[in-house]
């Protein structure tokens, strides 16, 4: 394998490659004579590029729990079949499994930088290393958007069935300002959280979404050895049957579900053998999801098409489309009334470890940019004792609270509250992954390791994300979003441009990403007071 130069260094390109013992990138600044104390030849750093990380910490298991909390595969099961029958009528079930595809695509994308280097940036550093400092800032201005949209989302979804819980246990709580005060106190619950440390955050999400999906898939398997549970309809569509059109108009909606799951890639720095645990955290966390989505996309066809209880029950026209709460609608029917409190619990708990991990992930981007000076510096500082960024938690969280609470505050019921939010953060996924996608050839290029198979994935992506984009762009979604994109809009030119004004230097410097030091040879964790581009 030819090395991989770094554009931003000026010294003897190292083989990114490379994994050193303890699973680190290696560097090629590191100074000569003490190549040999490494045990190779080949050389690390003295200090480190993003100091005060913990380092090498995350086992594959809390690797991977990360990724898949961020896509809250539990509330995703009982809510996005609904959602996705809107536009695809009978295919839900085989929007899904396209959607599936493009994840898995995407998740090759990530893979071939994931596989390469390490960051705390997430795609907004990976997509540097392809396309420069420009496309890089969109990349990680829409990354921000998309990671801290999902986590006021999270929030907002995890205040809707504490809500209705406590509604149905004979508690009534005023939806505004009930729901105002849940977002905040579940907020300053996952700051504390995140600051304590990123072990225990880690171990949060897993034992949270744990329970939630081991609850979801008892749900799921009751619901599906119920009588009057059409399976053939799950494949055929039902009633109103299959069409290519209506499969392919499904896959954003499906596909919104996914977000989030390449959120690993933001613990490059923490996980122990990153170019093993990551990329296959990304990869593993795109099928698992599918599979669950096209499980409980067939199980909620199916079991809608059986007509009799469900349709008396059932909103509208009795199909899947336009049902809020298709799961309490099912479970009803079959007489399985101790399910919903179950329910509502799940999904809370779910909501509330996917805000747990996108902010993770948001604050690690956060304290990248902060490191690069593309963001205030103040944003790189990290607690002395537990090793996390927490200034850059200390500014994220206050500002994603704002979006819902304001929301709330203006009378927007709190379930149209979640899915205002969670159609934005789309639109900044969607941007990100796009741009990575796109990425992968020039850095593939770069490197000397530009090959047919590993173009096949981006071939793919790229077409199928840029029509996504089109597509939104074209929808009565966009009109309904056009202020707030408009204002973020506004926000990120006007950022970029004061960057180009005042800072050169740090647009210049984005892309940073982790390296071997000697602390990591020899132990310790010795910050430097300035890390390197």
């Amino acid at each position: 394998m030819r090395p991989y130069t770094d554009p931003d260094h000026d010294h003897a390109p190292h083989p990114a490659g490379s994994v050193s013992a303890n699973g680190s990138a290696a560097s090629s600044d590191y100074p000569r004579h003490v190549t040999a104390a490494a045990g190779g030849s080949t050389p690390v750093r003295a200090g480190l590029r993003l100091p005060g990380l913990e380092r090498r910490t995350l086992g594959p298991v809390q690797v991977f729990a990360q990724s898949v909390s961020a896509t809250a595969p539990a509330a995703a099961m009982a809510t996005t079949p609904a959602i996705t029958a809107g536009t695809a009528g009978g295919g839900v079930v085989w929007s899904f499994v396209a959607a599936t595809a493009l994840a898995l695509l995407i998740g090759a994308c990530v893979g071939q930088f994931t596989r390469r280097m390490a960051a705390a940036g997430s795609l907004y550093s990976l997509a540097a290393k392809g396309l420069g400092p420009g496309a890089a800032f969109a990349c990680g201005y829409a990354l921000l958007i998309g990671y801290g949209l999902l986590v006021s989302a999270s929030l907002t979804g995890c205040a809707q069935y504490v809500l209705e819980l406590l509604a149905r246990i004979g508690l009534s709580v005023p939806t505004a300002a009930g729901g105002a005060l849940i977002v905040v106190t579940l907020a300053t619950a996952v700051a504390a959280c995140t600051i304590r440390g990123v072990r225990l955050a880690a171990r949060v999400v897993l034992l949270v979404e744990g329970i939630s999906i081991t609850l979801m898939a008892v749900v799921f398997g009751l619901l599906a050895s119920g009588g009057g549970v059409e399976w053939p309809a799950a494949l055929n569509g039902g009633p109103t049957g299959v069409t290519p059109g209506a499969v392919a108009a499904g896959v954003l909606p499906a596909f919104a579900a996914f977000i989030g799951f390449e959120s690993a890639a933001s613990l490059g720095v923490e996980a122990r053998r990153p170019f093993h645990t990551v990329p296959r955290a990304v990869r593993w966390t795109a099928a698992l999801a599918g599979v669950m989505y096209v499980g409980a996309a067939a199980v909620q066809v199916a079991g809608f098409a059986g007509g009799g209880a469900v349709g008396q029950l059932a909103h509208g026209s009795g199909t899947l489309a336009g049902q809020t709460d298709p799961l309490t609608v099912l479970a009803t029917a079959d007489r399985l009334s101790w399910v919903p409190p179950l329910l509502d619990a799940g999904l809370a708990a779910s909501f509330l470890a996917c805000a747990l991990a996108t902010a993770n992930a948001l604050t690690r981007v956060l304290f990248s940019m902060g490191t690069e000076g593309v963001a205030p510096r103040a944003l790189r500082r990290t607690h002395g004792a537990y090793r996390t960024p927490h200034m850059a938690v200390a500014f994220a969280l206050p500002a994603v609270t704002v979006p819902p609470v304001a929301l709330l505050a203006a009378g927007v019921p709190v379930r149209r509250c979640l899915e205002l939010l969670v159609q934005t953060a789309t639109v900044g996924y969607l941007v990100a992954y796009l741009l990575v996608c796109l990425a992968v050839p020039f850095f593939l290029r770069g490197i000397g390791e530009l090959t047919r198979a590993a173009v096949a994935g981006p071939a793919l992506a790229v077409p199928v994300l840029a029509a996504a984009l089109i597509a939104f762009t074209t929808s009565t979604m966009a009109a309904r979003l056009a202020l707030p994109l408009a204002v973020l809009l506004t926000t990120g030119t006007c950022w970029y441009a004061l960057l180009r004004l005042r800072r050169p230097g740090a647009l210049a410097g984005i892309g940073v990403y982790d390296e071997t030091s000697l602390a990591d040879v020899l132990g310790g964790h010795p910050d430097t007071p300035r890390p390197g581009r």
